[in-house]
């Protein structure tokens, strides 16, 4: 390796960004991925300090509490103490390297895959311009980056991945909702108070100062919450609408039976600070209400700022997630002319007394030696 990339202590950057590009280059020839770990910052928001890791610094979080994760992942951690620490030299305005370790606890990446480790990966402007075009005209993610492999002689040619492509759009109008339709919706909603004093909305700032999170209610939706509220079902559609943003959705049901809407909310993300400000601000616009049941799907996120934000509201799983969730799990019985599925449908609908489902969904588990099956034992455990 030549000598003017090896990381030395010393040795001085005329930016943070430098510092990083540097050693990112640096991690190429290695083979390793760099993170960006923590960083200082003065009264000025001037980066005064930052340290760069190898992406297999630390050890995975363990599960803890009670809301048990979709799926386990394999380790990728090793506890790897492989770094580089940069700090402002207030003389020369300069970054320069104070803390180094070059060794690392794990087999490096060999050089023709490095390109594709994930600090190397990049979406490029024209790259990035092409996929929004394939977007906009209707085709597919997956078509979309499959054509672009395509044009370079294969996947293997390009530097990301399909994951990396889905994050680039995302991020570039989610994250982005332009001025105009920012401006255009606050002013809806300004209109609406003044036509209805009861009319509520609320908006949730990152530390940019870009909208994330937007609920809103007008004045016959908290009409039909104080009548009808008890039991209340949310859901997010899966990032249907152009912006890439879930839309999520407070429902209930009237005297009629028709469906009624409580509150609707445009989300940044689904983790469990963007849910736990959604029912925050729920029942905030509801004068502090919460409803005695509440259906969801199974998101963990969603379940885990339930519990949170309504300890004392029950939480339910919604019967059509539920047979949805079926079909993703254990859909392959309905081949092998198993009666699973009938059984499982029998317990859900035809069975109304608790000790009765308890033998027949206990019968069930044992015809088909499902004891210990994660899904069957997550929605139902006693």
């Amino acid at each position: 390796m030549e000598e003017a990339l090896c990381p030395k202590i010393g040795i001085e950057f005329q930016s943070e960004d430098k510092a990083y590009n540097f050693y990112n280059r640096y991690g190429l020839v290695v083979g390793f991925s760099v993170r960006k770990d923590y960083l200082n910052k003065d009264k000025d928001s001037v980066v005064t300090s930052r340290r760069y890791t190898c992406c297999k610094e630390g050890f995975k979080r363990r599960y803890e509490g009670d809301v048990k994760p979709k799926r386990t992942r394999g380790e990728t951690k090793t506890g790897c103490e492989a770094k580089m620490r940069i700090i402002l030299n207030r003389e020369t305005m300069k970054y320069q390297v104070r803390d180094l370790v070059i060794e690392h606890n794990h087999t490096l990446h060999i050089s023709e895959c490095a390109h594709m480790m994930r600090s190397q990966r990049k979406v490029s402007i024209f790259q990035g311009a092409q996929a929004e075009i394939a977007n906009d005209a209707g085709i597919s993610l997956k078509q979309s980056h499959e054509l672009m492999g395509k044009e370079a002689g294969g996947l293997g040619n390009i530097d990301y991945t399909h994951d990396d492509l889905k994050r680039y759009l995302r991020t570039k109008r989610e994250r982005g909702l332009k001025y105009d339709e920012t401006g255009a919706m606050l002013r809806y909603f300004e209109e609406q108070k003044l036509e209805n004093p009861s009319f509520f909305h609320a908006e949730q700032l990152d530390c940019e100062e870009q909208i994330t999170n937007i609920f809103w209610a007008d004045a016959s939706m908290l009409m039909d919450y104080t009548y009808f509220g008890d039991v209340v079902t949310f859901d997010t559609t899966y990032k249907t609408n152009k912006e890439y943003r879930p839309l999520g959705v407070f429902v209930g049901f009237n005297q009629f039976r028709q469906l009624v809407i409580f509150g609707a909310t445009l989300l940044y993300d689904e983790t469990i600070e963007s849910f736990k400000w959604v029912f925050g601000t729920f029942v905030e616009a509801v004068c502090g209400k919460h409803p005695k049941t509440i259906f969801t799907n199974q998101d963990v996120a969603m379940a885990a700022a339930i519990s949170t934000v309504m300890p004392l509201t029950y939480h339910g799983l919604c019967n059509f997630h539920i047979r949805v969730n079926f079909l993703k799990h254990l859909g392959n019985y309905y081949k092998d002319d198993s009666n699973l599925p009938y059984k499982f449908v029998e317990c859900m609908y035809e069975i109304e007394d608790k000790n009765e489902f308890i033998m027949a969904w206990d019968a069930m588990l044992k015809e088909h030696k499902f004891e210990t099956n994660e899904w069957l034992r997550g929605i139902y455990a006693y």
